[in-house]
């Protein structure tokens, strides 16, 4: 890779939201992960939680996701229940974008709190089970005979006002992502093949120079992965 390419990654981690999450609650096709993917990734979420059946993998589209799975960190679920329980026990409070009885407008959420957005599967939408574990609903006010959008529109469109919310709070011109977090994501997106190395055999990612992404110690990688 090029420093051009090292300094746009370095640009997009500086904008990077740790505190903004997006849950997808088996959603099962694939444009439709793909474009939420997308839109997560072009409104600086950092964290993707989708919950997938377990004998069913999770894949995108590479022609709608047009790589921005590469830049998002995803965690796959069996179940919706551990998803959103390890997000509360981090502190994260979990909006459903669900049509209910304690529905609100999406843009009565104030998402500059700590926030994971839970986009439901495309034909039930969220579960019953996520739905009573959600601390909040909202819902897009519609206008015409169709009661609902496609689950990515909708996501593009709270998505949207998340970002606008945050831009306004000024969330995207410090780096909010913690050293070791950005340290560990720049060797991992900039060195993709020395990452997946270490992640295949349990080594530490080596350090590497913010500036060039050469290895600091190309020595002691080199014993590291001799051993």
């Amino acid at each position: 890779m090029t420093i051009e390419r090292l300094n746009k990654i370095k640009d997009c981690l500086e904008r990077r939201q740790p505190d903004l999450a997006v849950i997808t609650d088996h959603m099962h096709k694939p444009h439709n992960v793909s474009a939420v993917m997308r839109t997560c990734d072009a409104t600086g979420v950092f964290n993707f939680h989708a919950v997938m059946p377990a004998d069913e993998s999770f894949r995108a589209r590479s022609g709608i996701a047009m790589g921005s799975d590469r830049w998002l960190d995803i965690q796959v679920h069996s179940e919706i229940t551990n998803a959103m329980t390890a997000l509360k026990q981090e502190g994260f409070r979990i909006v459903a974008v669900h049509k209910s009885d304690r529905s609100g407008n999406f843009r009565d959420i104030d998402y500059c709190q700590k926030t994971a957005i839970l986009f439901g599967a495309e034909l039930f939408g969220v579960s019953d089970v996520a739905a009573d574990l959600a601390d909040s609903h909202v819902s897009i006010p519609m206008q015409g005979m169709v009661e609902s959008y496609n689950v990515s529109v909708a996501a593009a469109i709270v998505l949207s006002e998340a970002q606008r919310q945050r831009d306004q709070a000024g969330f995207y011109a410090t780096r909010r992502l913690d050293q070791a977090t950005y340290d560990k994501t720049l060797f991992k997106w900039y060195r993709r093949k020395e990452a997946q190395y270490c992640d295949d055999n349990g080594i530490d990612y080596p350090e590497i120079d913010p500036e060039t992404g050469e290895l600091l110690d190309i020595e002691a990688f080199a014993r590291a992965r001799a051993e």
